[in-house]
């Protein structure tokens, strides 16, 4: 590994430290510096011989790192940090002029973990609550916000919900529109969106009602005015596509503007073979004569085809399934029953476990899995033996206390590099479930990374294998893993896999859910919830599941508790005697 490789680790170990307040952010800062200036030297030569202890600047934490990068390619003290950091902080780092010092008072002073928190606070005059922060550094963080924003770089499917909502309580101000709804990637539940596309019926002739947005106050760029489509670009950055169009020709034009490129292609020949044509986004018959269209269900009916709901609108064979008779229901949030991946105060998760049940109850589940992480991940505030036993007398305590709902007993373990899951075979016999996921070493290579999460399915402990690539959306993309084997593997072994719905997540992706389905997987739809209130996530999870096609029968968690528990008894009993 060269110099320069190993110096950019180091800095941006320097940066999460910083991120997370820790003293020795400005030791690692400083190795950086010194390993970057021997460029041109052998470095594992110069470890071999010794040489890195009389390297100036290079203290022994850094210089485990340099060690550890060298021997294995990775840094798991790297991999660790960058674990237990929220991943909207990491967004925020790309702002300009917003560095890590900021950032973390941001974070710890209003609770701030996304761009849009920021933007926000930075609107509504949080911000001046902090110290060194008012409405000048308001105004240029608002300046820096809108900046990024015109790279052009996405931003996440909550995020991106909110920023729509926003959208539409501004167009729907205007006397001439009657209605407005979102559509494009957000309306299929895209993981990220970059751009809003935004339907709109004009009580007046659409084109002057959109030209009347191009001269409004936000607007700092308009293509198309005179046209049923402009394209805005607003003073935040936002860039937004309105679709006029009329109260009767609504609903082609809400279908016109959610569905991708090719799948409208598809549904459009398939009108054209019934002697169908749209004419704008208005349906004619061979004739000419206009073909009411009340609602999408009575358009895909024109063409010959089941309703396709438009999470599934990706020209990904949905058409041709359509054509054959109505799809599958869909999942639907009530399906799911309960939740397993939720960390408590037991590791790094800020609710307790009598919260997590109560909010649970709340939502009508059945049951909540507890699933802090285990021994191998001190970052994370994993737990030992003696912590364990602690919070399974409390979870009988609480279990015994109330009927509305049950807690079960589970484990986030670590699958560590080598294969094994963390916990010896008796301590992971004390829990209802196990999730076995992959939190270091990142950097394996395929070959490696594979049989690491092959071998951890032969452990007939593991019940659920954990947001199975690792990414996260926008800041790190997927180790490499052959993941067809790991699917097929999971189907024969009777493991479930994951599809973590944190947004930064959303892991498994919903393109391999067909596949994992044709191997005979269940899905286990996870909130991995830190604190009472990202439950929610599982909302997120459902539109991913929809996307994937998946149903009820195929998701772990739509079970009842002793559904799951026999689920997780069907592995163990492949334990030998």
């Amino acid at each position: 590994m060269e110099s320069r490789a190993v110096a950019h680790v180091l800095d941006e170990i320097a940066t999460l430290l910083e991120l997370h307040g820790r003293p020795d952010a400005a030791g690692f800062r400083g190795a950086a510096r010194a390993i970057a200036g021997l460029q041109g030297v052998d470095l594992p030569a110069l470890a071999a011989g010794g040489g890195l202890a009389r390297v100036r600047g290079l203290d022994d934490g850094p210089r485990a790192v340099v060690e550890d990068l060298l021997a294995t390619g990775d840094s798991e003290l790297r991999d660790r940090l960058r674990e237990e950091t929220p991943e909207g902080l990491f967004e925020m780092l790309r702002l300009p002029g917003l560095g890590p010092a900021r950032i973390r008072q941001l974070h710890e002073g209003l609770g701030i973990e996304s761009v849009q928190e920021l933007e926000e606070a930075a609107r509504n005059g949080r911000l001046a609550t902090l110290p060194r922060f008012g409405d000048r550094m308001a105004e240029k963080i608002l300046r820096g916000i809108a900046q990024w924003r015109e790279t052009g770089t996405p931003v996440l499917l909550p995020h991106a919900m909110a920023d729509a909502a926003r959208l539409l309580g501004w167009v729907r101000e205007h006397p001439d529109v009657a209605r407005a709804e979102a559509a494009g990637a957000l309306r299929r539940a895209a993981e990220t969106v970059a751009e809003f596309d935004l339907v709109l019926v004009c009580r007046a002739a659409p084109a002057e009602v959109l030209a009347s947005f191009t001269h409004g106050a936000r607007v700092r760029e308009a293509i198309g005015a005179g046209s049923r489509l402009v394209t805005l670009r607003l003073d935040d950055g936002l860039v937004v596509r309105l679709h006029g169009t009329s109260a009767d020709d609504f609903a082609v034009a809400w279908w016109r503007a959610t569905g991708n490129e090719e799948h409208v292609a598809e549904v459009r020949r398939r009108l054209a073979a019934r002697g169908r044509r749209l004419v704008g986004d208005t349906l004619r018959d061979a004739d000419g004569r206009v073909r009411p269209v009340p609602d999408e269900a009575t358009l895909y009916a024109e063409a010959g085809l089941a309703y396709v709901p438009p999470e599934l609108r990706e020209a990904r064979g949905e058409v041709a399934r359509a054509a054959a008779g109505p799809l599958p229901a869909v999942l639907e949030v009530g399906d799911l029953l309960g939740a397993l991946h939720c960390h408590s105060g037991y590791s790094d998760g800020g609710s307790q476990i009598a919260q997590l049940a109560d909010a649970a109850a709340a939502r009508g589940w059945r049951y909540v899995g507890i699933s802090d992480h285990s021994q191998s991940n001190p970052h994370a505030g994993g737990m030992d033996r003696e912590a364990i036993r602690r919070q399974h007398d409390e979870i009988d305590a609480i279990n015994a206390s109330r009927s509305d709902v049950r807690v079960l007993k589970g484990v986030e373990a670590d699958i560590l590099p080598c294969g094994r899951l963390d916990f010896d075979e008796a301590t992971l016999e004390s829990f209802d479930y196990v999730i076995g996921s992959v939190h270091t070493r990142f950097g394996m290579n395929e070959a490696q990374m594979t049989e690491r999460i092959l071998k951890a399915m032969d452990a007939p402990h593991l019940t659920i294998l954990g947001h199975p690539t690792g990414r996260l959306l926008l800041t790190r993309e997927p180790y490499a893993v052959n993941l067809d084997a790991v699917l097929e593997k999971a189907g024969a072994a009777g493991v479930a896999v994951e599809l973590n719905a944190d947004p930064h997540r959303m892991d498994l992706d919903w393109r391999w859910l067909d596949t994992a389905r044709r191997h005979g997987v269940q899905i286990e739809i996870a909130p991995d919830a830190h604190a009472v209130s990202s439950l929610e996530h599982v909302a997120l999870g459902v539109l991913m599941g929809r996307k994937g096609g998946l149903r009820p029968s195929d998701v772990l968690n739509a079970r009842d508790a002793d559904g799951v528990l026999a689920f997780a008894r069907a592995r163990r009993s492949l334990a030998p005697a």
